[in-house]
């Protein structure tokens, strides 16, 4: 794990999910899933777009726009099921791909709230990507829990 998400996840939990700099006032969760080649769990801290009438979150799958999607994108599509953390809660979920119908509209929804998305979203189309939006959804039976804090 690089040095910059390290000291964001550390913020993060130190904070009960608030966290300064580049990030003060964004929607801010942190996804653990399990590393598609090693198994092993790895943490990323990510912006995400609740969607309170889905029961849902939202991740985009930007790497800044990168003609390549991120590594927990990668590790999803092999495993879906994963752990978020929003504030202090910790909740088990089952990401899927929006698909084509869904995609723009929530992209509109974002772009709005962050607009520095809308030059990731250009930049990955410019490079031939089209940046997945991945709905994080709780698994059945899995309420929200406490979050073991290090």
């Amino acid at each position: 794990m690089n040095a910059f998400n390290l000291a964001v996840i550390e913020e993060f939990r130190a904070n009960k999910g608030v966290v300064g700099g580049d990030f003060a006032g964004t929607s801010l969760l942190l996804l653990t899933t399990r590393g598609a080649r090693t198994g092993l769990p790895r943490t990323t801290p990510l912006v995400h777009l609740p969607d309170d009438d889905h029961g849902r979150l939202v991740v985009f799958a930007s790497n800044g726009g990168a003609p390549t999607a991120p590594a927990w994108y990668h590790n999803l599509m092999t495993s879906p099921e994963a752990t978020v953390e929003v504030g202090e809660e910790r909740r088990r979920v089952r990401a899927r791909v929006l698909d084509v119908a869904e995609h723009d509209a929530v992209w509109a929804r974002q772009i709005a709230r962050e607009p520095q998305f809308a030059e990731f979203r250009e930049r990955a189309l410019a490079a031939g990507r089209v940046i997945p939006l991945v709905a994080l959804e709780p698994v059945d039976g899995a309420g929200d829990e406490p979050v073991d804090r290090p």
